[in-house]
């Protein structure tokens, strides 16, 4: 530990989370009197920073805290790490307020992770499974998912290449540039288990610093000689007589190829191909114009009349990072948002927290915990639907309808001096059917600016001058961006995957892409992707934990694979519709499955393909290691 003097120590605990520094206090110093049951959070308060605290609370925990930071840096005191189940149950109930149930204890320690650096790394390695076969994997994409499915890869010692359109690594977070970019869930918990980072600069980093952290993790990580850059592949074929996969893949020389693996692992997401609106005349606009995942930085927009179509997550972002240089910004809304409060999300990680994360021992992993326990179950219970619910169509359930209520409180009391916005930002649907945005207060200034106007009126069509609503008025801008979201439901466009017996995959879906746990597709053997059909997580947890349970499920596919010298594996028909139909079930009875508001959650049909209906706790323990009994190998 740096030396610090009481005064500095005693400055720093103040900006810290409690709750995870006093059990990262008793780890490090073997002192468990620092878990007092009077100082014990309170579950019903999972979004305060301080877990309900009362002041004296507080101040008693400081007090604590400061005297146990002192004695491990005057070398007084000192503890062997925490290790024994039994302990650690008990220092989580602590932490969290609550007994630990049984279920989610092998979860827990898992994510927590103590004693082990890598705890999801395999533990096994293809040279001493089946060392004198030929056997490779392709990858397609070096976005977050590519990279920890490479890496995961090189651990096993299994031969791959990642395939990368673009010219650097990052997938989403090098091709959003866009002013304003920032990742929505907390920076300490998205992000890799085993690349964990305790310097992180805000609480939700901008892109650069995560395009930075992805690119820092393929260097530190050995990954770049596996990648081959400004490589897309355009088709894959399965061939039965080999059990592998051919791709024909373009560089960017326009120069073509073809490649050979024995499994292939589509990495290519869900968000990766913009969605132009349908709008008449959108070719006619004689301005520059431009999707926001595409945005042109050669355009100034200092001094111009801007308009922005959307008002959805990039929306939120881009226009209030623009608001400042731009004459005159017209924002097109089709649907309001509901906000979550979140007062940190611009903000700066404190001095004193980046010192204690840095200096004191397992206070980073902790913290990550605390984050991922209230993210862990997060709001999901207010979009369970109750088939009882007769409270109205703006609510789902009595917990869904206390949610609205006080998300509702929020926006009033934002807009409390501007009722003619107050109207129109008030979402009448139910929380959740939609995405839920954040905001600190930047979007509402926004909004409330003079040159900034709200337009709800839908638009008639695009001309050349600008953009004509219904009501007749034709604005007239010189930069229109459309901040319109992404082909989310094309999973795996625009490439040609064939399959066993010459089945497209698209053409088999026929618009309704679905998967085994995500990942598997009868009919396509060998083949799996990541956030895939109904694994994006809406109300709970990190996209980066879900991408490590399936990743670990694959290496697990690929083990069984080379240990009982399969040549292919295929998900069986009957699991797979069964799993389907459990998924569709589920997803009926949330709000995004129950509620007719327009989202991009749903297919053209109306279908969920996006979302996953359950717990993480469930995903992970499907996920846990694939059932041989689940699948055909041949």
């Amino acid at each position: 530990m740096t030396f610090q003097d009481d005064a500095a120590i005693e400055r720093f605990v103040r900006e810290a989370h409690l709750p995870p520094l006093l059990v990262a206090l008793a780890q490090a110093t073997g002192d468990l009197a620092l878990l007092r049951d009077d100082l014990a959070p309170d579950p019903a308060h999972d979004r305060d920073p301080q877990g309900g605290m009362t002041a004296d609370q507080r101040s008693a925990a400081r007090r604590l805290a400061v005297e146990a930071l002192k004695g491990l840096r005057d070398g007084r005191v000192g503890g062997a790490p925490v290790s024994d189940p039994e302990v650690l149950r008990r220092m989580m109930t602590f932490m969290l307020g609550e007994p630990v149930a049984d279920e989610y204890l092998p979860l827990l320690l898992e994510e927590l992770a103590v004693g082990a650096e890598d705890g999801r790394a395999p533990d096994w390695r293809k040279d001493t499974i089946d060392p004198g076969r030929e056997f490779s994997v392709a990858v397609i994409g070096a976005g977050m998912s590519g990279l920890l499915a490479a890496h995961r890869l090189q651990q096993a010692g299994v031969p791959l290449v990642v395939l990368e359109k673009n010219h650097e690594v990052g997938g989403t977070w090098l091709e959003n540039d866009y002013p304003g970019c920032r990742v929505d869930v907390p920076n300490h918990f998205y992000s890799y288990s085993f690349a964990q980072r305790d310097d992180w600069p805000q609480h939700f980093s901008p892109r650069d610093v995560l395009l930075d952290y992805f690119r820092r993790c393929a260097d530190d990580l050995g990954l770049r000689g596996a990648i081959r850059f400004g490589t897309e592949v355009e088709a894959a074929e399965f061939h039965e007589d080999r059990g592998t996969w051919r791709l024909m893949v373009r560089a960017a020389d326009g120069g073509s190829e073809t490649l050979e693996a024995n499994v292939l692992i589509s990495a290519v997401g869900q968000l990766n191909r913009p969605r132009l609106p349908d709008i008449e005349g959108r070719e006619a606009f004689s301005g520059p114009s431009f999707h926001s995942a595409q945005w042109d930085h050669t355009v100034d927009l200092r001094g111009k009349r801007v308009a922005v179509i959307g008002t959805g997550a990039s929306a939120i972002q881009l226009i209030p990072a623009i608001a400042g240089d731009v004459a005159e910004l017209d924002v097109y809304q089709r649907t309001p948002n509901w906000f979550m409060p979140t007062p940190n999300y611009h903000d700066a990680v404190p001095e004193g927290m980046r010192w204690l994360l840095t200096e004191v021992p397992s206070y980073g992993r902790w913290y990550r915990f605390w984050l991922f326990w209230r993210l862990v179950e997060g709001v999901l219970p207010a979009a369970r639907v109750d088939p009882g619910w007769s409270g109205g169509p703006d609510a789902v359930s009595a917990r869904s309808d206390e949610l609205r209520a006080m998300l509702t409180q929020h926006l009033q009391a934002q807009f409390a001096d501007r009722p003619d916005l107050l109207e129109q930002v008030v979402p009448h649907y139910p929380p959740l059917a939609k995405r839920i945005l954040l905001d600190d207060g930047t979007w509402v200034r926004t909004l409330k600016r003079d040159h900034v106007h709200l337009v709800t009126d839908r638009i008639e069509k695009i001309t050349e001058r600008g953009i004509l609503t219904a009501d007749g008025c034709e604005r007239t801008v010189d930069v229109i961006v459309f901040a319109t979201g992404f082909q989310a439901s094309r999973f795996l466009m625009p490439m040609r995957i064939t399959g066993r017996d010459g089945v497209d995959l698209h053409e088999s879906w026929e618009g309704n892409a679905r998967a085994y746990l995500g990942m598997t597709v009868p009919g396509f053997p060998n083949l799996f992707c990541l956030y895939g059909p109904n694994t994006n997580l809406v109300a709970n947890g990190s996209i980066i934990y879900f991408a490590e349970c399936q990743v670990g499920y694959v290496m697990g596919c690929i083990r069984l694979l080379l240990e009982r010298h399969g040549r292919a594996l295929e998900c069986r028909r009957g699991v797979y519709d069964a799993y389907n139909a459990a998924v569709d079930a589920g997803n009926a009875r949330m709000a995004w499955g129950a509620a007719t508001v327009n989202s991009w959650y749903k297919n053209a049909e109306g279908r969920v393909t996006q979302n996953w209906p359950f717990t993480l706790q469930e995903y992970w323990q499907r996920t846990r290691q694939p059932d041989p009994g689940d699948y055909e190998l041949r």
